[in-house]
């Protein structure tokens, strides 16, 4: 089975075929970020009018590159929720206007369910059920992934996602966005123990994060050394909130999966591509014999082809939409 699948929540026009929800046929990107760079982040309207001039260009380079036509095809699989409204409403109206025109069958896709996906094209042996770290710029949850379509949230951030705390940290630095990338280079070659940052609990929730603190924390020291015209330790403090941040979220995944008994581990996320998240991670994971996965940095952040994947399996759950589908700039990944 054959998913043309469609992707604009942020600022990456997407769209891939994918086969069986493993194989990806084609998978076309066409990125904003230099563009977005000049405002030191994403800037909705921006992104909501280039995703409008790409969208057509990118989906025919799809299913050119496939060797395919719409013929060809059995269902359009399309983000839409959550994300920036804008931008995902190009998405979901060009996927309705294709699916009116061409009779198949219209697959609502969720961000972050598509995400864990990912690991699906990476791993063609990988089957729920598992435990789940997604983390990205503007989430971050503990998800039991009972089946591809059945999961429920153990634990989530309380403010701020880890990969917003990455990015503001990164950018009062001075780097450019995306600047959690950036920052995750210069940390190898920093001293994790040079600073001390605070690994904020939630008392009440053992599984849930707050990076809120963490993040005031760093920007702080760096305003504080700059009013005193000291010269700022960049590495130092790249590898010390990178070894705070990480530290947070394998703790806290670790003790979910201990006490829920279980052994099958899953990360996901365009954070997941942090290098010494996912060094951490197996690490940990090989101490307590948990079996480990996660996605190759090609299809950690936003593309297509993960949504074709899980639309694969959303369409055989029977999630299929009418043309009176709407985009939602919220929407808990475990919705029924």
């Amino acid at each position: 089975m054959k998913i043309l699948s469609i992707e604009s929540s942020c600022d990456e026009t997407a769209a891939a075929v994918v086969e069986d929800g493993r194989e990806v046929l084609s998978s076309v990107i066409a990125s904003q970020v230099e563009e977005h760079k000049l405002y030191g982040g994403v800037v909705p309207e921006i992104a909501s009018r280039r995703h409008a001039e790409a969208i057509v260009p990118v989906v025919n380079k799809t299913l050119c590159e496939a060797g395919v036509t719409m013929d060809d095809i059995d269902a359009i699989a399309v983000t839409h929720a959550p994300g920036l409204i804008g931008a995902l409403l190009v998405g979901v109206n060009f996927a309705k206007g294709l699916s009116l025109a061409t009779g198949k069958p219209l697959v609502p896709t969720h961000h972050l369910r598509s995400h864990i996906a990912s690991n699906y094209i990476s791993h063609k042996e990988l089957k729920p059920p598992f435990l789940c770290l997604v983390v990205s710029g503007g989430h971050s949850h503990i998800v039991m992934v009972e089946d591809y379509t059945k999961m429920k949230v153990i634990g989530k951030t309380r403010d701020d996602a880890a990969g917003e705390a990455f990015d503001k940290a990164a950018r009062t630095m001075g780097m450019s966005y995306p600047g959690g990338i950036e920052m995750d280079r210069i940390a190898e070659l920093g001293d994790p123990e040079a600073f001390k940052f605070p690994r904020p609990v939630v008392r009440d929730a053992p599984y849930d994060f707050s990076f809120s603190g963490l993040k005031t924390a760093v920007i702080n020291l760096i305003h504080n050394m700059k009013q005193k015209n000291e010269e700022i330790p960049r590495e130092d403090i790249c590898a010390s909130f990178r070894f705070a941040v990480v530290d947070l979220l394998v703790g806290n995944f670790m003790k979910a999966a201990e006490d829920y008994k279980v052994d099958k581990l899953v990360v996901a996320g365009g954070v997941s591509a942090n290098s010494l998240l996912r060094k951490t991670l197996e690490e940990e994971s090989k101490k307590r014999g948990y079996t480990f996965y996660k996605p190759d940095k090609s299809v950690c952040t936003d593309n297509a082809a993960m949504v074709g994947s899980q639309g694969y399996y959303e369409y055989l759950s029977g999630n299929i939409a009418g043309l009176d589908l709407n985009a939602a700039a919220t929407l808990p990944i475990d919705y029924r």
